[in-house]
């Protein structure tokens, strides 16, 4: 194995796992209508209850490539209160984990009026993760004491907190993921990050008035692993377009690791940040959601082929407000 092979390991090692293998991975889901999967403040939150059925696969070409399923509900709960549920599948080669999240959220509207939103959203999502090691396809020819041969698994519990503010065309959301800490021993202590705490931040504006033919949303999400210190940042544009049917829109997403992993180019020790351009387009049409999302991996160390792929489906129904805010406010109505 030559040294730029070992690198590009030592990459997507470092890409997956240190920003996507603790609970469900930051993908770009959030961008594609899905705010409530990485926020747990943004349960029932929206004017209609949600359904979000995502799918994500990457590099169609590799055998063992990662990929993701979630299912999501949430919903409003009495005036106040919101309630929601996810469930999600994640493999990632022979690491696999599996688990499922209950949310609570509390809802404080500020405004005199409800047609107008000033609302500040506390969320706790309480979630049970199980991981597995598939060991039995390894080579025990030549031995290592840390290769057992068998598939190894480990459940844990943990919990996201966060909260969210919401004023007419201006959102902002501030969660912490895996508040508690845990040992999972699936790994040995030289290779594995013991479930790290993870903070993030995000917000949006909305440009253009309320039932405007056309409107715009800038928008970014910034991460911070407390273990190892990464660091990665998105910034975000999106475009809507409102039809007699729903709405049409699309955006574009620039992710940017902070950090950087070092390999060999010729003679020369170089190293490269995690770059990811994702283009998305989607409809709304009535109460149906459709979402495809096409992330490009940039930079010299990389797979030569394939993309990551995501589809989204979602509906919304009634159960919410009966009639949406007075803004133009994405995230809400």
């Amino acid at each position: 194995m030559n040294i730029k092979r070992i690198s590009l390991i030592l990459l997507l090692l470092t890409s997956f796992y240190g920003f996507s293998q603790d609970g469900i991975p930051i993908y770009s889901d959030y961008f594609s209508d899905n705010l409530y999967l990485i926020h747990p403040s943004m349960a029932g939150a929206a004017t209609h209850n949600q359904v979000r059925l995502t799918a994500r696969q990457q590099w169609f070409d590799q055998n063992e490539a990662p990929n993701l399923q979630t299912l999501s509900f949430n919903a409003r709960l009495g005036e106040q209160s919101g309630v929601g549920v996810i469930l999600y599948n994640d493999k990632n080669g022979y690491h696999s984990q599996t688990g499922g999240y209950v949310t609570y959220a509390h809802h404080i509207m500020f405004s005199r009026s409800e047609a107008d939103l000033n609302q500040l959203s506390f969320g706790l999502s309480a979630g049970l993760t199980q991981s597995r090691l598939d060991e039995t396809n390894f080579d025990l020819t030549d031995f290592d004491p840390v290769i057992a041969g068998i598939i190894q698994s480990t459940s844990y519990f943990n919990v996201d907190a966060g909260l969210s503010y919401n004023f007419l065309d201006f959102s902002g959301h501030f969660t912490v993921k895996n508040i508690i800490f845990q040992n999972r021993s699936i790994y040995t202590e030289k290779y594995e990050s013991n479930n790290q705490r993870k903070y993030l931040i995000s917000a949006a504006y909305a440009i253009g008035k309320y039932g405007a033919d056309w409107s715009y949303e800038p928008s970014f999400l910034f991460q911070w692993s407390e273990r190892t210190g990464e660091q990665a940042i998105d910034v975000n544009f999106k475009a809507y377009r409102t039809m007699d049917f729903g709405q049409l829109w699309g955006g574009l997403s620039y992710r940017r690791s902070l950090d950087g992993a070092e390999y060999l180019n010729g003679e020369e020790v170089k190293v490269q940040k995690l770059q990811y351009f994702t283009p998305v387009l989607g409809i709304n049409y009535k109460n149906f959601m459709f979402a495809y999302t096409y992330s490009y991996q940039a930079g010299n160390v990389k797979f030569q082929s394939g993309g990551f792929h995501q589809i989204t489906l979602g509906y919304d129904f009634l159960g919410g407000r009966p009639e949406p805010y007075d803004c133009n406010c994405p995230a809400i109505n």
